[in-house]
């Protein structure tokens, strides 16, 4: 039997370890380089692979109603590594899916270094191996400053980034429980999943005083005209854009009422278990730019968390992406250097979930161009392929910016009039939304079904 040349793949975080994982389970050789612990990151603490480095959730796991969710049911129906070792690591999360982390990277960690066919090589690279034909870069958006210029000259255009922030983690038992309490908004999942700290109005609007007033990372000359991330905005960037922008996100009391005095707070900090133990919980949606000396000092100003211990504090970093559509053909490689496929992150997807799809995706193509083998993309109708669409060109390159997967990227459905029938208000949207995920699945079947036998076998 000839030999198969191994797929390189730079990178070892949710993408590349997807797309490492998909492509041995074809039968393809896999050399996963990745630079962690040999060299860190602003943002890693770990040399483990998928080391998830914000928040530990994997948002909704609704696959009728939430794209998010679909997302999930797609990947685990394709034998995703990285939503079976997620479901594996799961902990208490109302609707979503949330993991311990730590159990989480470790999972991935083993099952890759367990696959007879994957190497895993520890250093840095800043340069594809010109005799590497088939590359997977999946550096993710903290690609390192030498490989990202690399990058920049040979795709010919300059990349594009933005600020990313990181939510701080308390420990349980430095919170007060005689102020807050256990409850999921509108008691979804156990009820319990989250532990919630109540503000009156003096409370949050001395609370958001303090978030303004507070001293905050100072950016470099060349990164003040960076964006930030719609879906990861720090917090008191959120505040600055109005008094009652928090009440009506992150610190919304809809769906929650305090047992302590029976009645709906006017803001409240929720906070998600972290890690499997439950001694660990997330400031939900309070990434910062806030100075270390600063957010301990801010944060203790919330009811309940007077006496809080931080096992981590919030941070900033620079993510990068490439312009995709401007890039990047249909099948995810580099136009003017096809040996180069890209995943994850620097495509310009953005969220846990959307990269591994995309690492999954790009794993595939890279496993059936060594074959020599054709296989098509999935169906835009589809989560993972309405992601496709977006990054390789469903927007206009001049204005490309990450996006979480969503409804609204999905193709109309052809019967619509048919499925919103009857319906009103937010029915109809849900209608639209489980017949928009009804077509997904079976799209989503057809394109898995298409993997030629004993391929099909070998990822099922």
């Amino acid at each position: 039997m000839m030999e198969i040349s191994p797929v390189h793949i730079i990178g070892g975080g949710l993408a590349g370890s997807e797309a490492a994982w998909q492509c041995a389970n074809l039968g393809v050789p896999v050399m996963l380089h990745e630079m962690r612990p040999v060299r860190g990151t602003e943002a890693h603490k770990t040399g483990g692979l998928a080391e998830l480095v914000c928040s530990n959730s994997f948002r909704s796991d609704d696959p009728d109603y939430n794209a998010v969710g679909l997302l999930h049911e797609e990947m685990r129906r394709s034998n995703s590594l990285i939503m079976h070792e997620g479901d594996k690591a799961a902990v208490p999360a109302g609707g979503a899916l949330a993991v311990d982390r730590d159990a989480f990277s470790n999972g991935v960690t083993r099952a890759l270094e367990e696959h007879p066919l994957i190497t895993i090589e520890r250093g840095e690279v800043t340069i594809p191996d010109a005799s590497w034909d088939n590359v997977i870069i999946a550096t993710g958006p903290l690609t390192s400053p030498d490989l990202a210029q690399v990058i920049r000259k040979t795709g010919g255009e300059d990349q594009l980034a933005f600020f990313d922030a990181i939510a701080p983690i308390i420990y349980k038992e430095s919170i007060n429980f005689n102020t807050v309490w256990m409850q999921s908004r509108y008691d979804k999942g156990s009820g319990t999943d989250y532990i919630n700290c109540p503000l009156n109005k003096e409370q949050y609007l001395t609370f958001i005083k303090a978030l303004l007033e507070s001293d905050k990372t100072e950016f470099k000359d060349w990164e003040k005209d960076t964006p930030y991330f719609e879906g990861c905005m720090p917090i008191e960037v959120m505040a600055a854009r109005g008094e009652e922008t928090l009440r009506f996100g992150p610190m919304k009391p809809v769906g929650l009422t305090n047992p302590h005095t029976d009645e709906r707070p006017y803001a409240v900090v929720q906070l998600r278990q972290d890690n499997a133990l439950g001694t660990l919980y997330n400031m939900v949606g309070f990434q910062t730019k806030m100075k270390y000396g600063t957010q301990g000092d801010v944060f203790r100003m919330i009811p309940g968390l007077e006496n809080a211990e931080f096992a981590r504090l919030g941070g900033l970093h620079r993510n990068t992406f490439i312009n995709s559509p401007r890039l990047l053909d249909k099948m995810l490689r580099m136009k003017n250097k096809p040996a180069w496929r890209f995943a994850g992150q620097i495509t310009g997807c953005e969220g846990y979930v959307e990269s591994a799809s995309v690492g999954l995706m790009t794993g595939r193509f890279a496993a059936f161009d060594r074959l020599g083998q054709d296989y098509a993309a999935p169906k835009e109708t589809t989560a993972m392929g309405a992601i496709l669409n977006h990054i390789t060109g469903g927007g206009s390159a001049d204005t490309f910016q990450p996006m979480n997967v969503n409804f609204g990227l999905f193709p109309p459905l052809e019967n619509e009039a048919e499925v919103i029938k009857g319906h009103k208000g937010k029915d109809k949207s849900r209608a639209k939304k489980k017949a928009m995920s009804t077509r997904a699945l079976a799209d989503l079947e057809s394109w898995n079904n298409n993997l030629p036998s004993p391929l099909r076998e070998r990822v099922a």
